[in-house]
C-alpha cells in the first residue's frame, strides 16, 4: 500500500518524482480531450513499432489542436525527428499521411529543446493545429518514425495529445 504520509516514502527518489508526476497529471486542464504516451523497450524506436492512439470527438463544430509529445534522452543522435502520421476516422482514413519534423535540439549549437532536467528531455510539439473532425466518432493516429535508421537509441516515449483549441486572447 502506498502511504503517501509516511516520511520513509519520501526519501526515496523514485517516490518523490512518481509523486509529482501524479500530482501533475491531476492538474485540471479543461481543454485536453485526449494524451495518452507510449513508452519504447530499451529507449529505442524500433522502425516496425508504430504506436496507434485511438480517442472519441463529439464536438464536431469545435477545431481542435494534435500535439505530438516525444521525450528523449541526451543519448539521442539526431538534432531532429521525422514521423508519419496517419489519421484515420469513422469514415475512413482523414486525408493522406502528413510527414512531421520535429526539432529536438537546436541544429546549430546542438543545445536540448524541451523542458526536462539532467538528460531526459520533454517536447510537445503542434502538430495538427486548428484540426477539424468532420464526424463524431473515434479517430485514431498512428505515428511512425521516418528516419534513416531502424532503431533509434534515446527516444523513450511518443505521445498524442487532443485538445480544444482556445483563440488567443485580444489584447
Amino acid at each position: 500500500m502506498l502511504r503517501l504520509f509516511d516520511l520513509s516514502f519520501w526519501v526515496r527518489p523514485r517516490a518523490v518524482v512518481g509523486a509529482l508526476g501524479l500530482l501533475a497529471l491531476a492538474g485540471c486542464d479543461p481543454n485536453r480531450v485526449f494524451e495518452e504516451n507510449t513508452d519504447f523497450p530499451n529507449n529505442s524506436w524500433d522502425v516496425q513499432r508504430k504506436p496507434a492512439f485511438s480517442f472519441a470527438i463529439a464536438d464536431t463544430a469545435a477545431r481542435y489542436d494534435v500535439y505530438f509529445d516525444v521525450r528523449n534522452a541526451s543519448a539521442y543522435p539526431f538534432y531532429n525527428l521525422y514521423v508519419k502520421a496517419t489519421l484515420t476516422g469513422p469514415g475512413g482514413r482523414v486525408g493522406a499521411p502528413l510527414l512531421h519534423q520535429m526539432l529536438l535540439m537546436d541544429p546549430k549549437t546542438g543545445e536540448p529543446r524541451g523542458s526536462g532536467t539532467g538528460d531526459i528531455f520533454d517536447h510537445q510539439i503542434l502538430a495538427l493545429p486548428r484540426q477539424r473532425f468532420a464526424q463524431p466518432g473515434n479517430y485514431t493516429l498512428t505515428l511512425e518514425q521516418f528516419m534513416r535508421q531502424d532503431q533509434l537509441p534515446g527516444l523513450m516515449a511518443v505521445g498524442v495529445r487532443v485538445a480544444k483549441y482556445q483563440a488567443p486572447a485580444k489584447k
